[in-house]
């Protein structure tokens, strides 16, 4: 969850749960982030909601301990 509380500061919102899934959406963006909602995500998984969220690491890094 702390990833869905990140991408949160970016400016992305939650538009729905499904499952184990909280689907993120942003103003002015085409793309949909399905963010787990497990303890921990895998290297790979975040990575990619990372990029396609446009970010980078070191941007992702910086929203977490914000």
């Amino acid at each position: 969850m702390k990833a869905v509380k990140a991408f949160s500061k970016d400016g992305w919102f939650m538009a729905r749960q499904t499952g184990s899934h909280v689907i993120m959406v942003k103003t002015g963006y085409m793309v949909t982030l399905s963010v787990p909602k497990h303890r921990e995500l895998d290297r790979g998984t975040l990575r990619k909601l990372i990029r396609l969220a446009g970010l980078s690491v070191d941007e992702f890094v910086y929203l977490l301990r914000r």
